[in-house]
């Protein structure tokens, strides 16, 4: 059985990706549920670092403004590290990879894109940063490219607010 897909729909254009419930079940569920209910629509990319990656996914992020962007959790609070032996998935140029504030299990609703290969946060390499990869860019690279250009501040926030529309599952 196929993995399913998301549509991602930003103001700078679309890309969608596919979520690795195959060897990631826990993160891409948790990723699943927070789109199919919405949580996701309306958002705002809140860290964007050229050569580096897209960071998005925080509820205070619906203010493009709001100081607090990146420090938000989803409803259901954190969930459980994943780091399956058998699924050592690098964060590789458009993988989907969980944030969290570095301590154990403390990923949520917010996630990154990687633009480069950030094999540094790989969860089973040396090193305090833990990041599981939980789904790929599979269309839409120059959409996350597009995004990844635009003008920022000095606190990596866009100097024009780039807006998630809306994320539309299929196949799940």
């Amino acid at each position: 059985m196929a993995n399913p897909t998301a549509l991602c729909e930003t103001s700078l254009g679309n890309f969608k990706v596919e979520l690795f419930v195959d060897k990631m079940p826990i993160t891409a569920n948790n990723f699943i549920k927070l789109a199919k209910s919405g949580f996701y629509d309306g958002l705002h990319f809140h860290r964007v670092i050229e050569g580096f990656m897209l960071q998005f996914g925080c509820p205070h992020s619906r203010d493009p403004e709001s100081r607090r962007a990146g420090t938000g959790d989803g409803p259901d609070g954190t969930i459980k590290d994943e780091h399956p032996a058998d699924a050592k998935l690098s964060n590789e140029v458009g993988t989907l990879s969980m944030a969290n504030t570095g301590a154990p299990n403390s990923g949520s609703c917010q996630f990154f894109v990687n633009t480069v290969h950030n094999a540094y946060l790989d969860w089973f390499s040396p090193g305090p940063s833990k990041h599981p990869v939980f789904g790929k860019v599979i269309e839409g690279m120059d959409t996350v490219h597009k995004i990844e250009r635009t003008p920022t501040r000095p606190d990596d926030r866009p100097v024009t607010p780039v807006k998630m529309i809306k994320i539309t599952v299929e196949g799940a």
